[in-house]
């Protein structure tokens, strides 16, 4: 592992694929430690495919990126899983077992990631629970929460691992106003707690109330807020 000790992600002259079609091209950004950066664009403008390369769902075919400090030019599928426990997922459409509780849901993703002392993993979920202000709702099942409280748990078990960076896709695309606002806080704190946020998003008004540096897919290429002018406006739909 050769990441330099200040960044979690490291692009350069990278381009993006979605099958044979290249998405974007001539890649070249960094993303610090603890840094929470915003990631913008219409739809189809390469943000996913974008974060899927980033944690290995999509193989980097051009260029060279580093992420957690991991290359992701020449990484082996082997290496995959031990990438993902330095990264946390986070899915606009939660994607939890709507047939095992929420502790269980947990519990799956500690398995499938090494854990194995019980004891431990327990009190991981307590911990992580607490974090994302659920102290109380370990036994309930998925289908018994708001969607508000879903989103909580799948941030609660991207945090399971202690990720270096949390890479977030709409985490608030299908939540109300309010509830987006508070998930919204959470990222804030979790951030401020020295963990990394690249978060895709369509909501303007979290770039108003929450300014932090931001990145945009826009005609293939990616502009940054910190070298390139751009309008943040026009985007999002």
């Amino acid at each position: 592992m050769s990441v330099s000790d200040d960044y979690v992600v490291i692009l350069s002259q990278a381009s993006i694929f979605q099958e044979e079609q290249t998405v974007l091209s001539d890649l070249d950004f960094t993303i610090e430690k603890g840094e929470f950066v915003y990631l913008i664009g219409r739809t189809g403008s390469g943000k996913s495919s974008l974060l899927k390369t980033l944690y290995a769902d999509l193989p980097l075919r051009v260029g060279s990126a580093e992420v957690v400090g991991y290359n992701l030019s020449n990484l082996k599928n082997k290496e995959i899983p031990f990438l993902r426990r330095n990264i946390g997922i986070i899915f606009q459409d939660f994607e939890l077992f709507y047939d095992r509780s929420v502790a269980e849901n947990l519990t799956f993703v500690m398995k499938a990631t090494g854990w194995k002392d019980a004891a431990k993993m327990k009190g991981r979920i307590a911990e992580v629970l607490m974090r994302v202000g659920l102290g109380a709702i370990s036994s309930k099942m998925p289908h018994q929460l708001s969607g508000g409280e879903q989103q909580r748990v799948v941030i609660a078990r991207a945090l399971l691992n202690e990720p270096k960076i949390l890479i977030a896709d709409e985490p608030t695309g299908n939540l109300d106003p309010d509830v987006s606002e508070g998930i919204l806080k959470l990222f804030e704190e979790i951030n401020n707690s020295g963990t990394a946020i690249l978060m895709a998003t369509h909501n303007h008004k979290f770039l108003e109330k929450f300014p932090h540096r931001v990145l945009k897919c826009e005609d293939g290429k990616v502009l940054d807020s910190v070298m390139d002018k751009f309008e943040l406006t026009g985007w999002h739909n």
